[in-house]
């Protein structure tokens, strides 16, 4: 077996032999990376052995990398024994459990981070990251936090998971080989890019007698996906998935602009601690328009005020969710009560559903919906990731979807499809005929 050998002031052998199928990635030059690979391919040991050599031996000054997770509770289960596991031997190698990251010799450090709470990694600096199952990732924090932190010191990124759909990893996987096309009609340049793909039927890392019993009890979409790295083949358990893969085909995901002579409605999710998302909405003709999406966290809600007094929309009525009528203990006002006293005044509470009765109602609203596909772009995201979790020890999924990023926007656009109803503000009294008898 080989082991990898740093130097150190003390010869130290790192417990790590790495798989033949990875060497061209360890041995790589390249500052960004794109791995696509199979379940069980052993992509994560590979990553965080990645930044264990990186916290080593690139030579940088109190060094900060990142591994980055959907969910900082996922980061936790995947990666942190594996760190632990690999840094062991390390003299004064130090941990701290609770923030969850890990100090190497001389100074350099590995911490976990998860997206969902993407205001954590605001105000710092990268060397280099690893972005986990990016699949599943809310596709703006890379964008808006992670790539500026890397610019002033150089830093890199590598980008791996499964495919699920096409999301912003396959955008990124197609950036690596080069066919992307920018919007101008040419081509991405990835002179920058390593880029490799590990289907299940051609890496050897898994048995094959094992992989012949996986296809027979898996079904075709899950086996494609999981296995066989099919950016093709449909996400499993996805909430929404028929629905928008129709309004993609229907060509219902497109420019989409705003009408003047029509109003906007909002729906929104409020997060307590958590993200709230936003759509927009507007009744042309027979067609439900979603012409614009937001989304943020870790701010209040005056923020989310001034998000729609920015826009040049002139508004119908912002649609809350069930409980935004009743009194926070922090403030001693509903949350009705604050937009009100903000400016924000034709608001309206939702009926309270159930959460399977407001996806009957989504799905049914989705077929008459044009999405704008640029800015509602991280909103459709969510809607094609929303899923119901899958329990492999059981084999059935959950009743209720996974909560994750994409749980705000599907909230949000459940509660649009619950009270979007423009013809109600227009609609003129009824006017009975006198039939009484004298």
């Amino acid at each position: 077996m080989r082991a990898w050998r740093i130097s150190l002031p003390t010869k130290i052998v790192i417990p790590y032999a790495p798989r033949p199928a990875f060497l061209p990635f360890h041995g790589r030059s390249k500052r960004w990376a794109c791995l696509v690979c199979h379940r069980r391919a052993g992509k994560t040991v590979a990553c965080i052995n990645e930044l264990i050599k990186a916290g080593l031996s690139e030579g940088k000054k109190d060094g900060r990398y990142a591994y980055v997770a959907p969910q900082l509770s996922q980061a936790k289960d995947i990666a942190w024994s594996y760190i632990k596991q690999f840094t062991g031997a390390l003299p004064g190698i130090q941990y701290n459990e609770s923030e969850l990251w890990c100090q190497l010799p001389g100074g350099n450090r590995i911490r976990l981070y998860g997206t969902d709470n993407a205001d954590r990694l605001r105000g710092l600096y990268m060397d280099g990251v690893i972005m986990d199952e990016y699949a599943q990732h809310d596709p703006t924090v890379f964008d808006l936090i992670i790539r500026p932190q890397l610019i002033d010191r150089k830093g890199w990124a590598v980008f791996i998971g499964t495919p699920a759909g096409h999301n912003k990893f396959y955008e990124i996987y197609q950036k690596s080989l080069g066919i992307w096309e920018n919007e101008d009609g040419t081509k991405f340049d990835n002179a920058e890019w390593f880029s490799m793909v590990l289907k299940a039927s051609q890496s050897g890392l898994l048995p094959v007698a094992e992989l012949e019993a996986a296809r027979r009890e898996m079904s075709v979409e899950a086996y494609e996906q999981e296995l066989e790295c099919s950016f093709e083949a449909a996400i499993k358990g996805a909430v929404f998935g028929r629905e928008m893969k129709i309004a993609t085909d229907d060509g219902r995901i497109c420019n989409v602009p705003y009408d003047r002579n029509a109003e906007v409605w909002t729906a929104w999710d409020l997060g307590i601690g958590d993200a709230t998302a936003i759509w927009f909405a507007q009744q042309v003709g027979r067609e439900a328009r979603i012409i614009d999406f937001y989304m943020s966290s870790g701010v209040a809600i005056d923020h989310y005020v001034r998000v729609l007094k920015d826009r040049p929309y002139n508004y119908a009525r912002h649609l809350l969710p069930h409980d935004a009528d009743k009194t926070e203990l922090g403030t001693g006002m509903s949350i009705v009560e604050q937009l009100k006293s903000m400016g924000v005044r034709n608001t309206r509470v939702v009926p309270k559903l159930t959460v399977s009765e407001g996806i009957e109602q989504a799905r049914k609203f989705i077929t008459r919906c044009y999405f704008d596909q640029k800015k509602c772009y991280q909103g459709l995201e969510a809607l094609k990731l929303y899923r119901y979790e899958y329990s492999d020890k059981l084999g059935i999924f959950a009743k209720r979807p996974l909560h994750d990023w994409s749980s705000h926007p599907a909230d949000a656009f459940r509660y649009l499809a619950i009270g979007f109803k423009p013809e109600s503000l227009n609609a003129a009294p009824i006017k009975y005929p006198n039939l009484a008898i004298p």
